[in-house]
């Protein structure tokens, strides 16, 4: 039942095409995310308009012999390489999503198999784009501190003392956009200073502690919440548990503001907080369970994100590189 409220942006996207339906009882059983999940049909969907299209203009072309179209279930390897050189040559798909799209139909060919409705896997050879791995972007202390003290003329008292919460919050504990939206009012004890959340592969419940000052924030916004508000803890209009894409421009609006660049995001934060915790001393062990990492190897990733931010402290300040 817990895990179950988490997932607010599950609702429910559900394709017409009776393949697809099944596929994603699928992906639900094995636990992927909703995003995920979502993101999937709709890349098979979009193959399947591929395959529509193709099928009517050889029937344009050829009446006497049109092909069928007979489903996603029946396409054959050279129907995705086509789609794969098709978006490839439409330069409209960075690496990351073209790489997502090859895995959305490799995995459902994978589930057709595990059906018996087919013996081979039509997208298991398409190669792949190869995507660098780029460093995740952070804060440094100083714009956090800008965020922080930013204040918006025309709000009510409430939902100034929630945004503060929230950006506090977010910092304080480094926990996911998902996992802030999904906290309840028993999920947050500002007497211990710990927040329960519910996140990460599997949903699995793990405790994360937040700072004096986010406790403080927090407080300060419970004394103001909505006294008709459901169980969440942070609620927008009407009491409702607060939306993605109302925490995504809460977010956005407090570090333009503070002129921040504009690619930081509510997972800028969690990164922020992640690396200012190693470069201030804190053990990646630490740092893993807060974040609640499945393996240490993701968590590494922040001690090249410091040493990266002192090579560029060190290039700007050193007064040879500067009068060069």
């Amino acid at each position: 039942m817990a895990a179950a409220r988490r997932r607010y942006d599950a609702a429910a996207f559900v394709s017409d095409d009776p393949a697809i339906a099944r596929f994603a009882q699928y992906l639900q059983l094995r636990r992927m995310s909703p995003k995920t999940s979502i993101a999937y049909q709709r890349d098979l969907e979009s193959f399947g308009s591929f395959l529509k299209a193709g099928a009517a203009g050889a029937k344009d072309l050829d009446a006497h012999q049109p092909p069928p179209y007979d489903g996603l279930e029946t396409a054959t390897t050279g129907d995705v390489l086509r789609y794969v050189q098709r978006l490839n040559g439409s330069r409209a798909y960075a690496p990351r999503s073209l790489a997502r799209k090859i895995s959305a139909l490799t995995t459902f060919y994978k589930f057709l198999r595990f059906e018996g409705r087919r013996s081979d896997n039509p997208a298991a050879d398409i190669p792949r784009p190869r995507i660098g791995k780029a460093l995740p972007k952070a804060l440094s202390e100083r714009d956090v501190n800008r965020v922080l003290d930013t204040r918006i003329a025309g709000l009510s008292e409430a939902q100034r003392l929630r945004d503060v919460a929230i950006l506090e919050c977010l910092y304080s504990s480094g926990i996911r956009r998902s996992e802030l939206l999904g906290l309840d009012l028993g999920d947050v004890d500002l007497e211990e200073r710990t927040l329960r959340v519910i996140g990460g592969k599997g949903n699995k419940d793990r405790i994360v502690p937040m700072t004096h000052a986010a406790a403080a924030a927090m407080h300060a916004y419970a004394g103001v919440r909505p006294r008709n508000a459901g169980p969440s803890f942070f609620v927008g209009r009407g009491g409702a548990r607060l939306s993605e894409s109302a925490l995504y421009k809460i977010v956005k609006t407090y570090m333009a503001i503070a002129g921040i660049d504009a690619h930081a995001t509510p997972h800028t934060l969690r990164h922020t907080a992640a690396t200012h915790l190693y470069e201030h001393g804190a053990d990646l062990l630490v740092i893993k369970e807060i974040l609640g990492h499945e393996s240490l190897a993701t968590t590494q990733i922040y001690t090249k994100v410091a040493r990266k931010r002192v090579s560029e402290q060190f290039d700007a300040a050193h007064p040879r590189d500067r009068r060069e």
